[in-house]
C-alpha cells in the first residue's frame, strides 16, 4: 500500500511538471484486452490521469457502448461497420477475427467512474459538480491525481467541496492513520448517505482503535443530519397529500357541503380534467413547435376547469335537479352515472393508463439536503392548491354569484322571493364545484397515473375531509386535508402505509362520533 501512495504521489508530481499525454495504443490495448478485469481498471486509470484528452475520452465512451473490438494486438473502434483507430481516429480496416471487447459489471463500474473523472476539466460547473460526486461514490486511488489536479485548479466553492470529499473518501483505505482520520471527518461533515456507506464499509475493516473511534463519530454525525432530513420529508410528504386531497375535496365542499347533493360522480370529473388535460398535451405535440410544448399544463387548466363544469352542469339540469331532497336517490343516480362515465372514458381513449409528461420547469426537484430533495412538481401543486382555495373563498365571499349561493344554501325561499333565480344558481354552484373537480384532475395528472379508475381513488377521502372539516366549511375543509395529510404521512412512517390508512379511518369515526359538526361547526341561523 505505501508503495502504491508513493507511486500515486509519483505520478502527481509528474502530471504537475509536465504536459498530458496522448493515448497510446498500447495503453489502449491494455484496457481493452488486459489480463482480467483488475489489470484492465489499473490500465484505465493510468490512462485517464496520464491521457485525460478528447481520444481518451472518446475511446471510453466506445467501451461503455460495446463498440470495441480486438485483433491481436490492435484494437478497433466500430463505428457501424466501420472501423478507427482509437489513438488517430482514422478508419481502418477491421479483421474478420477481430473479438467484440466483453466488459463485466466490475469493469462498467470502473469506465463510469473514468468517464466522470474526464469530466473534472468540463467548463461547465454543473458537469464538473455531478462528477466528483460519481468519484465519491466510486473511490479509487488510481484516480486521486486527477482529484489532486481538478481541486488546484477549481474555482467554484460547492465543486471544490466536492472535490475535498471525493479524495477523503479515497484515503479512507490510506496506510496513515491520521490521513484515514481526517478523512473521516471530512466524510462526516457532508451528512451524505453515500457517505455513511463508505464509513460504515470502513468502519467493519478498520483495526486502529483511534480511527474506529473517528469513524463511529463521523457517522453519528451523519444519522444526526439525516434524522433531521428525514422529518423535513415526511413533512413536505403530508403537506403535498394533504394539498392533493384538498384539490379533490375543494369541489364536494361546494356540492356536498353547500348544496347537500351526495355526488358519487365527483371522482370522475376529477378524471375528466385530467384528461382534458391530456388531450391539450396532445394538441401541443401534434400542431405546436416543440418549444411551447413546456406551456402545454398553463393552457390545460382552463380546459380542465371548462369541461368538468360542462359535465357538471348538464349533470345538474339533466338529473339532480329532480333529486334535490331525496339524498338516498341521488347517491344512486350519481353512482350509475360514474359508471357510464368510466365507460365513456374506456371507449374514448382505452382501458391502460395514459401517459403525461411534466413540462421542463416541473422537472427535478430542490435539494436541500443530501437526503432531502423537494420534487418540483409537489410544490407546483402544493402552490396550485393554496391559489385555487384563494380563489374559490373571493368567489363565494366577494361575487355576486358567491352572495347568491351563500343566500340559496340558507334559505331557499325567501332568496327565491327576493328574485334570485334558484335553479339557475344551483346549476352554477354545482359546475363550480365540478370546474375545480377538473381542475384536481389537471393537477393530479402530473405526479400520477391517469386512467378510467382515476376518481375512485380520491372520492371517498374527498367525502372524508368534507364531513372532517364541517359541512359548507371551507376553512374546514383546508384544516381537514392537511391534517389528515400530515396524520398519515406522520404515521406511515411508525406503522406502514395500510395500517397508517386504518388508525386515520378510525380517527375519523371516532372524531365524528365526538363531535358530528366537524372541525368547523356552524352557529347561529346559519345552523
Amino acid at each position: 500500500m505505501i508503495r502504491k501512495l508513493a507511486l500515486l504521489l509519483g505520478c502527481c508530481v509528474a502530471l504537475a511538471a509536465s504536459p498530458a499525454q496522448a493515448l497510446t495504443a498500447e495503453q489502449a490495448h491494455a484496457i481493452a484486452a488486459g489480463d482480467g478485469s483488475e489489470a484492465r481498471i489499473a490500465a484505465l486509470n493510468a490512462a485517464v490521469a496520464a491521457s485525460p484528452d478528447e481520444r481518451t475520452a472518446a475511446f471510453i465512451e466506445a467501451l461503455r457502448n460495446d463498440a470495441v473490438k480486438v485483433a491481436g494486438t490492435q484494437v478497433f473502434v466500430m463505428d457501424g461497420e466501420q472501423g478507427q483507430d482509437p489513438v488517430t481516429g482514422a478508419a481502418v480496416t477491421v479483421p474478420a477475427d477481430a473479438e467484440d471487447v466483453v466488459n463485466n459489471n466490475l469493469m462498467r463500474s470502473a469506465l463510469d467512474a473514468a468517464r466522470a473523472a474526464l469530466h473534472l476539466a468540463n467548463p461547465e460547473e454543473a458537469t464538473r459538480l455531478a462528477a466528483a460526486r460519481a468519484l465519491m461514490s466510486e473511490p479509487d486511488e488510481g484516480r486521486l491525481p486527477l482529484i489532486e489536479q481538478a481541486l488546484a485548479k477549481e474555482g467554484s466553492a460547492t465543486v471544490k467541496t466536492a472535490l475535498e470529499r471525493a479524495r477523503a473518501a479515497t484515503l479512507l483505505a490510506s496506510d496513515d492513520p491520521a490521513h484515514r482520520i481526517a478523512a473521516a471527518e471530512t466524510l462526516g461533515a457532508s451528512r451524505s448517505p453515500d457517505a455513511k456507506l463508505l464509513l460504515n464499509q470502513r468502519l467493519g475493516e478498520e483495526g486502529d482503535a483511534q480511527v474506529k473511534a473517528a469513524l463511529t463519530a463521523a457517522i453519528a454525525h451523519i444519522d444526526a443530519g439525516l434524522a433531521w432530513g428525514d422529518r423535513i420529508n415526511a413533512l413536505f410528504s403530508g403537506i403535498s397529500l394533504g394539498s392533493v386531497l384538498l384539490l379533490a375535496a375543494l369541489g364536494l365542499a361546494i356540492t356536498y357541503g353547500l348544496m347537500g347533493v351526495i355526488n358519487m360522480a365527483h371522482g370522475e370529473l376529477i378524471m375528466i380534467g385530467a384528461y382534458a388535460t391530456y388531450v391539450v398535451q396532445g394538441l401541443f405535440q401534434r400542431h405546436l413547435p416543440e418549444s411551447a410544448f413546456d406551456w402545454y399544463l398553463v393552457a390545460a387548466v382552463p380546459v380542465a376547469f371548462l369541461a368538468s363544469a360542462l359535465v357538471g352542469a348538464v349533470l345538474e339540469r339533466g338529473v339532480i335537479r329532480f333529486l334535490y331532497g331525496r339524498p338516498l336517490e341521488t347517491l344512486l343516480a350519481t353512482f350509475g352515472i360514474s359508471l357510464i362515465l368510466q365507460q365513456l372514458v374506456r371507449s374514448l381513449f382505452g382501458a391502460q393508463n395514459v401517459g403525461l409528461e411534466n413540462p421542463a420547469w416541473m422537472s427535478g426537484g430542490l435539494q436541500l439536503l443530501p437526503n432531502v430533495t423537494l420534487p418540483w412538481n409537489r410544490i407546483v401543486i402544493v402552490g396550485f392548491a393554496a391559489a385555487v382555495v384563494a380563489g374559490v373563498a373571493w368567489a363565494v365571499a366577494r361575487t355576486r354569484l358567491g352572495l347568491f349561493v351563500r343566500g340559496v344554501t340558507q334559505n331557499r325561499p325567501i332568496a327565491a322571493c327576493m328574485g334570485v333565480n334558484t335553479a339557475r344558481v344551483d346549476t352554477y354552484a354545482f359546475a363550480l364545484g365540478s370546474g375545480i373537480a377538473g381542475l384536481a384532475g389537471c393537477a393530479l395528472s402530473q405526479i400520477g397515473n391517469v386512467g378510467p379508475d382515476l376518481g375512485q381513488s380520491y372520492i371517498v377521502d374527498s367525502f372524508m375531509v368534507v364531513v372532517l372539516g364541517g359541512v359548507g366549511q371551507l376553512a374546514g375543509t383546508v384544516v381537514a386535508a392537511l391534517g389528515l395529510g400530515l396524520l398519515n404521512k406522520l404515521l406511515e412512517g411508525w406503522t406502514g402505509a395500510v395500517l397508517a390508512k386504518i388508525a386515520v379511518l378510525v380517527f375519523i369515526i371516532v372524531f365524528i362520533q365526538k363531535r358530528p359538526q366537524g372541525i368547523f361547526a356552524l352557529k347561529g341561523r346559519e345552523a
